[in-house]
C-alpha cells in the first residue's frame, strides 16, 4: 500500500492513547481504534508508522500487528485461542529430542534443557520428554496448572504468548518470553537449533545459507523484537 499520510502522532483519550495519521485515528481491520494502554507504547507505534517509506510494509510493523490481533481477535476469541495455545504442551518443540547424532543431542541439552528446567521450577512439576515418534501426553496436573496460569493472563500478555507459541512451536519458550525470562535471541537460538546445526555441518558460512531459512529467521526476529518492545511498554 502506498503511504497516504505525512504526519504521525498520538493523542490521549479515555482508555489510552490513539495513533493518528494526519489527525485521523488508525483503525484495526474490524474498524476499532488502535488503542495503546500506555503513552510509551503509543510512541513506539508512532515510530513504526513514521519510519515507513513510500510504501507501507506491514511486515516491518510488528507492534501494529500485535495490537491489531489483541483488539480484533483476542478480545473476541480468547477462549478458542487459549485452547489452541494449550495444545502445544503435548507437542512442544523442546520436549522432542534426538538420540543421534551425539553432537545434536549435546546441543539440544545445552540450549533446550535450561528452558525445561525453568518451566519445571515455575510450575513445580516434572516435564516429560521423548526421543521417539509417539506423541507425548503431559500429566493432567501440569496441564491444569498451565491452563490456570494462561487463563489468568491479561489480554496484552496473552497476545504475546500466543504469538511466540505459534512462531516457535513451544509454549514453554513462549511462557519464558512472556515472563521476560527469555530474550528474542534466546527464542531464535532455540527454535532454529536444528537448522543452525545443519548449517554448521554443511559449512553454510562458506557456501551460503538457505535463502528461505534466512528470510524466515529475519521475519521471526522482527516479530520477536516487536513482542519484546510491546512487553516493555505495557
Amino acid at each position: 500500500m502506498k503511504r497516504f499520510y505525512k504526519l504521525v502522532s498520538s493523542s490521549r483519550e479515555q482508555g489510552g492513547h490513539t495513533i493518528t495519521l494526519d489527525g485521523r485515528p488508525v483503525k484495526t481491520r474490524a474498524g476499532e481504534k488502535l488503542l495503546c494502554k500506555t503513552e510509551s507504547l503509543a510512541q513506539e507505534l508512532v515510530k513504526e508508522w513514521a519510519s515507513q517509506g513510500e510504501q507501507i510494509r506491514p511486515d516491518t510493523m510488528p507492534l501494529t500487528q500485535i495490537l491489531n490481533t489483541m483488539t480484533d481477535r483476542v478480545s473476541r476469541e480468547r477462549a478458542a485461542m487459549s485452547a489452541a495455545v494449550l495444545k502445544y504442551l503435548d507437542t512442544d518443540l523442546i520436549c522432542y529430542r534426538v538420540e543421534n547424532p551425539p553432537a545434536l543431542c549435546t546441543l539440544q541439552e545445552e540450549i533446550w534443557s535450561p528452558w525445561s528446567a525453568w518451566f519445571e521450577e515455575k510450575f513445580k512439576h516434572p516435564l516429560a520428554t521423548t526421543t521417539g515418534l509417539q506423541a507425548l501426553a503431559q500429566n493432567q496436573v501440569l496441564h491444569k496448572a498451565v491452563a490456570e496460569y494462561v487463563e489468568a493472563m491479561e489480554d496484552d500478555h496473552f497476545t504475546i504468548l500466543q504469538l511466540v507459541t505459534s512462531l516457535s512451536g513451544s509454549i514453554i519458550l513462549a511462557l519464558a518470553f512472556t515472563d521476560q525470562a527469555a530474550t528474542p535471541k534466546d527464542i531464535l537460538r532455540a527454535m532454529f537449533l536444528e537448522e543452525d546445526f545443519k548449517d554448521e555441518l554443511y559449512n553454510a558460512e562458506r557456501h551460503g545459507p538457505d535463502p528461505m531459512l534466512s528470510k524466515a529467521r529475519a521475519a521471526a526476529e522482527i516479530d520477536l523484537n516487536g513482542a519484546q518492545t510491546f512487553l516493555e511498554n505495557i
